[in-house]
C-alpha cells in the first residue's frame, strides 16, 4: 500500500468531544469496541488513577475511532454493561485505541443503580467513589468500596454525576444524614466533582474510510499512551472471522498457557509468535509486515499455529531435561526457543549426536552472547543455519566463539549473568539450608525469581557487593544473616552445607575477619575458575579477561 493510496482511502479528522457525549455514542451503540480487541486489562488501581487525572484536569490520550460502512463484530458489552445494536443505516465508528479507558469511564459512569455490589471484584471494581471530605490520601483521592457494609455517606459515587436526577438524590441523602453546615460544604464539593466530570473533554482522532488492513496500519504507527496491540494481535485483527471462532493471539494464548502450567513458566507471546512464522516458512520473523502475515493465515499460518504447539513442548523436553533448564524466564535469549522449534520441525530424525550438539549450541551461545542485539539479516541466517543442521546439511557454526568474562553485577536481564545462573543451578543441584533440609531453589525462583539470590554482604559501599558471587539461595532464622549462618556452619564443621552452595571455608575466613572485600573477590574467583572449567568443556575459549561487565541484552 503506498501512501498516496492511504490519503486517497481514508481521511483523519481531528476533534475534540466532551467525555459526556463520547459516552453518549456508546449507549446509543453508535460507538463500538471490535472484537479482536484485547479484553478488559485493567487493574482497579489504573481505575482509580484515571478518575483522579480527569479530576485534576490531567490529559488521559487521545482516542483513536475508525468511522466506516463495513460490517465488522463488535462486543455487545462494554464495562460490563450491555449496549444496544448499531444504528440501522446509521454511522458506525470503532474503537481502536482507547479500549480499556472508554470501558472504565462507561462501565462506572454509565452503571445503573441495580447493578450489583458485592465482594467479588468483577462487581466492585466498577463501583467508584470520591470520599468528599477525605484530607489524606497516598495521591489518588478515588476509591472502591469491597466491602459488605453500607458505603459512607460522604463517598460520592461516580455513577451519580453525569445523571441530574441520581445525583440530586444524592444531594438530599447528605442534606438528611448530615447537620446542614457539614452538609452545604460536602455538596458543594460534589457538585465540583460533577463539573469536572461534566465539563471534560477529550482528544479524538476520527478515521473515516478505507479498509481495515489501512485501519490496523494507521493504529499500528500511532505513538499511543493506551493499551497497545502486539505484532499477533495486528495479525488477528486483519484476519477476524477467518480462523474461526479462535483469533491467531487466541490461539498462541492458549499455546502460552499450555506451558506455563507444565511449569515451565510463560514463553513471551512475541517469540510463540515469531515461531509460528518461522515454521510457516518466514525468514524475516522481525519485521514482516502485517498485510503479509495476514495473506498468510489462509495458507501456511493457521496450521503452522499447531504446529508450532507440538514443537514448543518438544523444546520444553529439550530444555529441561538434556539442558538443564528449568524455568522459561531463565532461558539467556528469547531467539534460542525460536531457533530450537525450528530444528524440531524441520528434523526428520533426531539422533543422540545431534542433542549433544544441541546442547552444547545451546550453552555456548548463551556464554558466548551469540544473539546479543542480532539484526534481521544476523537471524535469517541463524534460522537457515538451524534448517540446514535439522536436515542433516550443514553444522550449527559456534567454533571460534569465546564466553564472555563472569559477571560483575548481578542483573537478571543480562544474559550472561542467565546463563550463570543456569551453570550454578546444575552445579550446585542439592543445596542446604543450615539445619540441614534441602532446598527447592527451582520452586523459589518460579515463585519470586528476584529475591530467591539473597546477599551475603548487605553493608552498602563494600566493593563488588554487586557481584553474583555475593548471593546464595538459603533462608535463615529470623534475626540471622547469611553472613551470620555461614559462620555458624564453619564453626560447627557442616562443610557439606557449605560445599552444597559453593562456599569454602577459607572465604569463610574473611567473613569472620569482617574483611568482606575480600571474601567477595575469594568467592567470586572460586567460582569464576569452577565455571571456566564447564566453559572450556563444552570446546570454547574462556574470556580474556576473569571478570567483565553484565551487559543488559534481552531482546
Amino acid at each position: 500500500m503506498g501512501e498516496g493510496e492511504m490519503v486517497k482511502d481514508i481521511s483523519v479528522v481531528p476533534e475534540v468531544q466532551f467525555l459526556e457525549q463520547v459516552l453518549e455514542w456508546i449507549s446509543q451503540g453508535e460507538l463500538r469496541v471490535p472484537k479482536f480487541q484485547r479484553p478488559f486489562l485493567w487493574r482497579p488501581e489504573q481505575m482509580l488513577q484515571l478518575f483522579d487525572s480527569m479530576e485534576r484536569g490531567y490529559p488521559v490520550g487521545s482516542l483513536l475511532i475508525w468511522e466506516t460502512s463495513m460490517p465488522l463484530a463488535s462486543l455487545d458489552s462494554i464495562g460490563g454493561r450491555s449496549i444496544p445494536p448499531p444504528p440501522e443505516g446509521g454511522k458506525v465508528a470503532y474503537v481502536l485505541d482507547g479500549h480499556q479507558r472508554l470501558s472504565t469511564l462507561f462501565g462506572v459512569l454509565h452503571r445503573s443503580a441495580d447493578a450489583p455490589k458485592s465482594t467479588s471484584q468483577e462487581d466492585w471494581m466498577w463501583w467508584v467513589y470520591r470520599p468528599l471530605d477525605r484530607v489524606d490520601h497516598d495521591g489518588v483521592r478515588y476509591r472502591h468500596w469491597k466491602s459488605a457494609e453500607k458505603v459512607p455517606d460522604h463517598y460520592l459515587p461516580m455513577r451519580s454525576v453525569l445523571r441530574t436526577l441520581d445525583f440530586l438524590e444524592y444531594a438530599r441523602q447528605l442534606s438528611d444524614t448530615s447537620p446542614r453546615n457539614e452538609a452545604d460544604r460536602l455538596t458543594k464539593e460534589s457538585e465540583r466533582i460533577a463539573q469536572r466530570v461534566k465539563n471534560y473533554k477529550v482528544s479524538v482522532v476520527r478515521m473515516q474510510g478505507g479498509t481495515l488492513q489501512q485501519a490496523v496500519e494507521v493504529f499500528s504507527r500511532i505513538n499511543s499512551s493506551g493499551q497497545k496491540m502486539r505484532p499477533d494481535q495486528m495479525v488477528s485483527a486483519l484476519t477476524y472471522g477467518t480462523t474461526g471462532p479462535e483469533t491467531l493471539s487466541d490461539k498462541m494464548e492458549e499455546i502460552q498457557g499450555r506451558i506455563a502450567a507444565s511449569g515451565f513458566g510463560e514463553i513471551p507471546i512475541m517469540t510463540i509468535f515469531q515461531t509460528v512464522l518461522a515454521l510457516s516458512g518466514e525468514e524475516d520473523v522481525q519485521n514482516t509486515s502485517w498485510e503479509t502475515m495476514a495473506r498468510k493465515v489462509q495458507g501456511q499460518l493457521v496450521d503452522a499455529v499447531e504446529k508450532t504447539d507440538r514443537t514448543l513442548q518438544e523444546v520444553v523436553d529439550f530444555l529441561r531435561i538434556e539442558a538443564n533448564v528449568p524455568l522459561a524466564r531463565l532461558v539467556p535469549y528469547n531467539i534460542q526457543i525460536m531457533l530450537l522449534a525450528v530444528f524440531f520441525h524441520f528434523s526428520t530424525r533426531v539422533g543422540e549426536e545431534q542433542r549433544r550438539k544441541l546442547s552444547d549450541w545451546f550453552w555456548i551461545t548463551s556464554l558466548a552472547g551469540t544473539f546479543a542485539g542480532a539484526n534481521t539479516t544476523q537471524v535469517r541466517k541463524f534460522i537457515e543455519e538451524m534448517k540446514a543442521f535439522a536436515k542433516g546439511r550443514g553444522e550449527l557454526g559456534y567454533s571460534g566463539e569465546r564466553a564472555r568474562a563472569f559477571p560483575e553485577r548481578f542483573d537478571l536481564r543480562s544474559a550472561r549473568v542467565r546463563a550463570y545462573l543456569l551453570w550454578d543451578l546444575q552445579t550446585f543441584p542439592a543445596r542446604k539450608s543450615p539445619d540441614g533440609g534441602p532446598i527447592d531453589v527451582v520452586d523459589q525462583l518460579a515463585k519470586s525469581h528476584r529475591e530467591t539470590y539473597r546477599h551475603i554482604i548487605t553493608q552498602s559501599g563494600v566493593p563488588g557487593a554487586s557481584s553474583p558471587a555475593n548471593r546464595i539461595v538459603m533462608a535463615t532464622a529470623p534475626g540471622i544473616s547469611i553472613r551470620q549462618a555461614l559462620i555458624r556452619l564453619a564453626e560447627e564443621g557442616k562443610t557439606d552445607i557449605l560445599d552444597s552452595h559453593g562456599v569454602s571455608l577459607a572465604s569463610v575466613e574473611h567473613l569472620k575477619a569482617d574483611e568482606y572485600a575480600d571474601f567477595i573477590v575469594a568467592r567470586q574467583h572460586e567460582v569464576a575458575v569452577r565455571e571456566k572449567k564447564f566453559i572450556e568443556g563444552l570446546g570454547i575459549q574462556s574470556s580474556e579477561h576473569e571478570f567483565g561487565e553484565a551487559d543488559i541484552d534481552t531482546e
